[in-house]
């Protein structure tokens, strides 16, 4: 098993390593910009400052990122922190809360660990940046690059070339529908209804993005929350996933596919939206991970890290990070299957990013062909 865990991170780290040279060479980027919008699996550090205990600017978090802990809830890096390799992106995405020595023309991110779709998600453990406030925190960046680039109509033009990378909802279940004892949402919703009434929310704040120039979007659905250790340890399940959980997070994640194919079809001429399928990905055999059901780091009573305590030294073998969120090798399968579903096509839809972006760059050359012969036409 243990070379079989070794051969398999050997392959994945070729694997990065050769599109990461494919696609960076002379520092050119796939696309020219990327902002993130989503909750503790993307934050780079947009809660360091903010009066809430759901942090982790402190070792052990970020033991093996260059520079130590940033704000990541992970050992290292983040899955889009991997994407945006991939797209070839020299330098990593900077949070909205320190932009200030970074080239907001390359992308912002504005992830909030705890946040969620609904405003109140998360508010039990302090302050967070709902995606409401997310998108907020966009238009005081949009307005900059305006003024950056001259009009209004340029910034326009030069955001519908970017990606927008939105991985939110779990929070909206984790802390918060199933919390009961904290809000009132399950006794007033049906499962059935609260993904409905969620999977609406999110659509109004995906028209709002459209109407400032978002064109690319890339929706990653809920992975399975009942599988984290968090939430199996809470119902003293010994391990097995919590499937009431899991259930809620298919459903979400079926609405969200849909509503994928109605702005597709919706917005068919300008704009395309994928799906990424996070929940495909079952841990019953952990696609070769060696512990899928206990986190690497010694845990508070939160679930996160203790701070400044030794992790467990194998982290490439495990799953979790700590009770909630993914170590480093599992969003690195993540990330290369987001980017290049090919060997798991069920895991994106109606295409990977890979080609997401690749409809853009076939779109500019036919742009740039076409303009090329009419200007040879009137000479």
């Amino acid at each position: 098993m243990a070379s079989e865990t070794e051969t398999r991170l050997v392959m994945l780290l070729l694997f990065l390593a050769a599109n990461y040279m494919l696609h960076c060479v002379h520092g050119v980027s796939q696309v020219p910009c990327v902002f993130i919008f989503g909750d503790s699996l993307s934050d780079s550090g947009n809660n360091n400052e903010l009066p809430t205990t759901t942090k982790s600017n402190y070792r052990p978090y970020g033991i093996d990122f260059p520079g130590g802990p940033t704000g990541r809830f992970t050992n290292g890096r983040t899955e889009i922190d991997i994407i945006t390799q991939f797209l070839g992106f020299e330098k990593f995405i900077p949070p909205f809360a320190n932009t200030s020595d970074s080239d907001i023309l390359k992308g912002v991110n504005y992830a909030s660990g705890g946040a969620g779709i609904r405003n109140e998600t998360g508010l039990i453990t302090g302050a967070v940046i709902s995606l409401e406030s997310q998108l907020k925190n966009h238009k005081v960046i949009v307005s900059q690059i305006a003024t950056r680039l001259g009009s209004p109509d340029l910034a326009q033009q030069y955001l519908e070339k970017c990606l927008y990378y939105v991985n939110i909802g779990s929070n909206d279940y984790i802390a918060n529908y199933f919390l009961p004892q904290y809000y009132s949402t399950s006794s007033i919703y049906s499962p059935e209804q609260y993904a409905q009434a969620l999977i609406e929310e999110l659509s109004q704040n995906l028209l709002a993005l459209h109407d400032i120039g978002a064109r690319k979007y890339v929706l990653v659905g809920l992975g399975l929350f009942g599988c984290t250790p968090g939430v199996m340890y809470s119902h003293g399940t010994n391990g097995s996933c919590v499937e009431e959980e899991n259930a809620a997070a298919f459903n979400f994640n079926n609405k969200l596919k849909a509503l994928v194919d109605q702005f597709n079809n919706r917005f068919s001429a300008n704009s395309k939206f994928i799906f990424i399928h996070t929940a495909s990905k079952a841990l019953d055999n952990a696609h070769g991970f060696l512990v899928s059901t206990a986190a690497c780091c010694l845990l508070e009573l939160s679930g996160e890290c203790i701070p400044d305590r030794r992790p467990c030294y194998n982290r490439s073998d495990y799953v979790f990070w700590d009770d909630f969120h993914p170590t480093e090798a599992w969003n690195l399968l993540n990330a290369i299957t987001s980017y290049n579903s090919t060997i798991d096509p069920a895991f994106t839809y109606p295409m990977d990013i890979k080609h997401l972006v690749d409809c853009e760059i076939k779109r500019e050359l036919e742009f740039t062909n076409e303009s090329t012969s009419q200007l040879s036409a009137t000479e």
